[in-house]
Formats: structure tokens, sequence, C-alpha cells
């Protein structure tokens, strides 16, 4: 049985936290009222203040409990799953599929010849859809496997992030800026193909996501270095004739920048909505065929 309190004491609180017991005392303090702590057992705290300040003790810590309630918030990170979970995959077959068609580049390859990155077309000619379309041709089967590879395993992360329509949409404008950029700084006379400046803007879109989320998704946190670690092998250790480092770093910058867009107050409710992840889905899988369509055409 606990002690009878004596009679110029009043008891106002009994506590087992030992943390909310030092929160108690803290905020008693900060008022000035003087208060006795009593240790009935390891769970059983008892605080006592005089009697002639127990009203006032009461309301403090009374209206200390009322604007903390609920505080901290817990954090609950929010679940997002796109409803069509290989979207990577499909880019990624997608990107095999035309090696089968297109075969490795060589000088007299009619795809290659429409469709791959000529800076001196898109500068004197306009031809503008040869900054999507070479996105799509590889040099050859190395070229395809290594952009595949990483491709692929970044790609399942980032359309997880963004969801599929939006991850898209975003992959492709920023390719294509990066591609643009990298032709103006080379000037006429540059040729390029690959997958890799898209990638690249993947890795810069996801840091700037993770930073500007700063998601608390395990699998996220633990292999963002290990994408840092292969985008820097990539880019720092690529070497040969065919490797564009521009493109590289256009693409890894664009996607830093473009990356921001998950700050938008409509990302949330727009990234939930199947009708505008669809649309944008289409549109972007459109642009692509139409790119290719006047390439062929032209």
């Amino acid at each position: 049985m606990p002690p009878s309190e004596p009679s110029s004491e009043r008891l106002i609180a009994q506590v087992s936290d030992h943390k909310l017991l030092n929160t108690y005392s803290l905020v008693l303090s900060a008022s000035g009222i003087t208060h006795r702590i009593q240790y009935i057992s390891a769970d059983q705290i008892q605080i006592y203040v005089a009697a002639h300040r127990e009203e006032r003790a009461l309301y403090e810590l009374a209206a200390y409990d009322s604007e903390n309630k609920d505080w901290p918030p817990s954090f609950q990170q929010e679940t997002f799953v796109p409803t069509f979970r290989a979207m990577g995959s499909v880019v990624i077959g997608c990107l095999i599929f035309i090696y089968g068609l297109s075969g490795d580049w060589h000088l007299h390859s009619f795809w290659f010849a429409k469709g791959a990155g000529d800076s001196t077309a898109i500068l004197n000619n306009f031809e503008l859809y040869r900054l999507v379309t070479p996105l799509t041709l590889h040099a050859d089967i190395v070229h395809l496997l290594g952009n595949c590879f990483l491709g692929g395993f970044l790609l399942h992360f980032f359309f997880h992030l963004t969801g599929n329509g939006i991850g898209l949409f975003a992959l492709l404008v920023t390719a294509a800026i990066a591609n643009y950029i990298n032709v103006v700084v080379h000037g006429p006379g540059h040729l390029f193909v690959g997958f890799s400046t898209a990638i690249f803007s993947v890795i810069g879109m996801l840091c700037t996501i993770n930073f500007a989320l700063r998601t608390r998704r395990f699998t996220l946190h633990f292999f963002m270095p290990l994408m840092s670690g292969l985008a820097l092998l990539a880019f720092l250790g690529s070497s040969g004739e065919r490797t564009d480092l521009g493109a590289h770093l256009f693409g890894l910058l664009c996607g830093l920048v473009s990356g921001n867009f998950v700050r938008w107050p409509l990302f949330t409710p727009l990234r939930s909505s199947f009708l505008v992840q669809t649309l944008l889905g289409a549109l972007t899988l459109i642009f692509f065929y139409g790119c290719w369509l006047m390439a062929l055409y032209r």
C-alpha cells in the first residue's frame, strides 16, 4: 500500500514511464510549481504538490497533455504500388525486341541511318525525333546488355515510386532534353545511340526523389548506395569511341533537376490516379511510336 499523503500535499499524477515523469516535472518546474516525486515501485511513481498549488498544477499538466496530444505524429510511409508492377521489364523487353530488328550498328544499317542520333540532322534539318529514337538503339550486344542490366534494376524502383505513366513520361522528357543539350554542346558531326541517357536521368531522379520524400523504405535506402556506385562506375570507368560521357552527364543533371516534380502538391493525388497514369503512359508510348514513324517515313 502506498503511504498516506501528508495533509499539506496533494497527489496530482501517478506515472509508470520515466520519460513522462521527467516531462511532467519539467512542466511543473517551468511553471514555478514546487513538487515532490515519490517512488512507490519500479513502475509506480507519484508526483505531489502543495495543497494550495494543486489546482494550478493540474491545469498545467492538462494543458500540456492537450497541446501535445498525438505528438510527435507517428510516421506512416504512404504505401504506393503501381497497378502494373512489371513496367521496367516491359521497357527492357522492348529494347531487346528492337535490337533484334536493328542488329549491331554498322555503316549501311537501315535502322541506324533512320533513327540514330545525328547532331547535324537535328541542328540543321530539325529532325528532333532523333532525340528520342536513339534511346531504343544499341551499338552491339554488350552495349545492350549493360543498359538492360542496370536499367531494369533502376526502373523497378523508379516506377514503384512514381507510377508507370508518370515515370515513363518523366523518363522520356528528361532523356530527350539531355540528348538535346548534348547535341548543342558537341555541335554538328556527333552520332549517338543507347538507352544510357535515360538510365542516368533515372539515377538523378531517384536521388532527388529519395531526398525530397525522405522515404523510409528500407529497400530504397539499402540499394541507393549500390545504384550510385554502379552509376559512378559506368560514368568514370567506361571507355571507347562509342561511349557518350556527355549524354551520361547531362542525363544525370537533368534527372537531378526534374526529380523535384515530386515536391508538387498535386504529385501524390496524380500518382494515385489510375486515369492520369494510364493517359501519361499511353501518351509516352504514342510519342515513341510517332517518332519512329517520322524516322522511317521521312
